[in-house]
């Protein structure tokens, strides 16, 4: 899967749980980038892609991410085992 096709897949979830159809995620978009995206949020999006993919992250993993394209590398690396 490409990285791209993996970011498209992530921004829906973005916009399915945040509520918000006028998400757009590059590789740089952060939390501080979009109001809806809080502590809260987050957990809920971390589990929503992990549903998605059928993969777990850590909570290591979790907190080293500063982007979504960390994100996204992540997943790839779950999705290439």
């Amino acid at each position: 899967m490409e990285k791209l096709e993996i970011l498209d897949i992530i921004n829906s979830i973005f916009i399915d749980v945040l509520e918000n159809p006028e998400i757009k995620l590059t590789e740089d978009t952060h939390a501080g980038m979009i109001e809806e995206w809080d502590s809260l949020t987050h957990v809920q999006l971390v589990v929503a892609v992990e549903k998605k993919f059928k993969i777990r992250f850590t909570s290591k993993e979790i907190q080293s991410w500063k982007n979504i394209g960390e994100m996204v590398d992540s997943v790839m690396e779950k999705i290439a085992k």
